[in-house]
């Protein structure tokens, strides 16, 4: 592959890894309640690690010797390099602080600043050296303190650097190839970096062909047991040279690629994505519809109507509204009556049925905390069916964020809207001036009727004028008094059928206006809530799984 082909790949698959560390930033973003806190935590390290490697030299690929006490890795570290730069000898830890040697310096110092090497351990291979080495033109190539190193800073600053180089090459001896201390705590945890990972099974030269032979097949069974499913090992001495060249053939492909640093994020991604799945698997549906469904949220309207009393209050309106009537539009006559009459109510003691009709809907409208639970509760269940539980919470979350004060919102905003007692319709007014003006008439024609009876059929004076006496007209008197109390009949019987009319129209603007309020309550405290976190669900699963491939 040519140098330009490699740069195009390694900028095609600069953008692919872009892409997936995008959808996990957006996990990251929203996993914080849903997804255990310590593995969000490493997702935001791998990140921010991320982030770094890629805004730096893309140009160099840096591979790390990282091995026990005692394995040869300074050995090999030098024999590769050419250049005594890594202390070697008996004492150990022999390599206290990493070792790194450059092959092609421009543009690798921000890159060994961020690997915090320091700069008297810093060596560049001079242009004369490289002569038939640049295929490793690119390479930085670090010397590990051991990472069993008795010295805890040592141990620590080996610990960092494995975790962001872009290629690990694990440098073992045949006596302690198969140590728990670096299969343990190293080789299985990074299971899957396969492509970023080189087994050098150092000091073969203390070895015969079949032993040497025999350790690199029993070290190749016991990767593969531990999920390296295709180990890369190549047999190498230090002291005489053996597989080095093998070595630097492995390095020089993963320089030449310009692909190991993207490689090894992907690997990292990859790991961090496994876990994730594992502690948050997809749902068989795991799209949701993103807003409560239009029957849904009428279920929900219907329930808080019934948690608040809609029907009740709208009945007591129409009692009060039918009972003050009688007091406007009844036949006074009637209802004067009704007040000599002795009522059987209040042998029972009842109390008076206005008065108790009046209280009822005087008083502030109440919502029952308990039923209001209920039926945010309902809607929450319905809709988070199917999901993880973590999400089926934060759904019920979501639905009662604002339940204490949800009631006392639904009370005060029907309050606002509660009929008015005092409140008597223009018609009523008509009405009674009417009934009152036949009442007049009445009594009017009563009068002249007795008047007619004294004078002119009883002749027991003169009467004051013509009129009075004029028996003629005592016949259209009575026709006019009896039409009289006929139309007031007509009219208190015509008055009632409108008020029962306009009572339950009335109650039916009532309970529509008390409907049409709850159910913006319930939107902005309720479903608006919910919505988000159906959203928030969606876009979870969306980045999980661009994330994942």
């Amino acid at each position: 592959m040519s140098v330009s082909g490699a740069r195009a790949g390694s900028m095609e698959t600069r953008h692919d890894v872009g892409y997936r560390l995008s959808a996990l930033a957006r996990v990251v973003e929203l996993g914080p309640g849903r997804v255990d806190p310590a593995l969000i935590a490493e997702a935001g390290k791998l990140l921010l690690r991320a982030g770094d490697r890629l805004k730096l030299s893309g140009d160099h690929t840096v591979v790390a010797l990282a091995g026990g006490t005692g394995s040869g890795k300074s050995s090999l570290f030098n024999r590769i390099s050419g250049l005594e730069l890594s202390p070697t000898g008996v004492r150990r830890p022999t390599t206290a602080r990493t070792h790194a040697c450059v092959w092609g310096l421009d543009g690798a110092g921000p890159l060994l600043d961020w690997l915090q090497i320091q700069w008297r351990h810093r060596f560049a291979r001079a242009s004369a050296l490289d002569r038939g080495e640049s295929q490793l033109h690119g390479l930085i190539l670090l010397d590990l303190p051991d990472h069993d190193s008795i010295r805890a800073l040592t141990d620590h600053e080996a610990d960092r650097l494995i975790q962001v180089v872009d290629v690990i090459v694990w440098v073992l001896d045949p006596q302690k190839y198969a140590d728990a201390a670096t299969h343990t705590k190293y080789v299985a945890e990074l299971a899957g970096h396969e492509a970023v990972t080189v087994f050098a099974l150092n000091q073969a030269d203390r070895l015969a062909p079949e032993e040497l032979a025999e350790c690199v097949v029993d070290l190749s069974d016991l990767l593969k047991r531990e999920g390296v499913q295709h180990p890369r090992i190549v047999p190498t001495s230090a002291t005489t040279g053996r597989g080095v060249n093998s070595l630097k053939s492995v390095l020089a492909e993963s320089v030449a690629n310009r692909r190991a640093a993207i490689q090894r994020l992907e690997a990292d991604v990859d790991r961090i994505m496994d876990r994730l799945t594992k502690v948050m698997p997809a749902p068989e549906a795991m799209a949701v519809q993103p807003t409560v469904d239009l029957a849904r949220q009428e279920g929900l309207t219907d329930a808080l109507c019934d948690a608040v009393g809609v029907p009740a209050v709208g009945e007591a309106m129409e009692n009060v509204y039918g009972v003050r009537s009688i007091d406007w539009v009844g036949w006074p006559y009637a209802r004067w009556a009704a007040r000599l009459r002795p009522d059987p109510l209040n042998s029972l003691r009842l109390g008076n049925l206005r008065e108790e009709i009046k209280s009822v809907t005087a008083a502030s409208v109440s919502a029952q905390p308990a039923e209001v639970e209920n039926a945010v509760q309902a809607l929450a269940d319905g809709l988070s069916s199917g999901m993880p539980e973590a999400w089926q919470n934060g759904v019920r979350d979501a639905a009662r964020s604002q339940l204490n004060r949800l009631p006392q919102a639904l009370s005060e905003e029907l309050t606002e809207i509660a009929p008015r007692l005092d409140r008597v319709p223009g018609w009523w007014w008509l009405l009674k001036i009417w009934q009152y003006f036949l009442v007049v008439l009445f009594v009017a024609g009563v009068g002249w009727a007795g008047a007619i009876m004294l004078y002119g059929v009883f002749d027991i004076g003169r009467a004051p004028a013509e009129l009075l006496g004029d028996v003629s007209a005592l016949p259209w008197l009575v026709l006019m008094i009896v039409s009289v109390l006929g139309l007031g009949l007509l009219s208190a019987i015509a008055s009632r059928n409108f008020v029962v009319l306009g009572a339950g129209k009335e109650r039916d603007q009532l309970e529509r206006e008390m409907r049409r309020r709850i159910g913006t309550v319930a939107k902005d405290m309720v479903i608006k809530p919910v919505e988000q976190e159906l959203r928030r669900y969606n876009e979870f699963f969306a980045s999980l799984t661009s994330a994942r491939h």
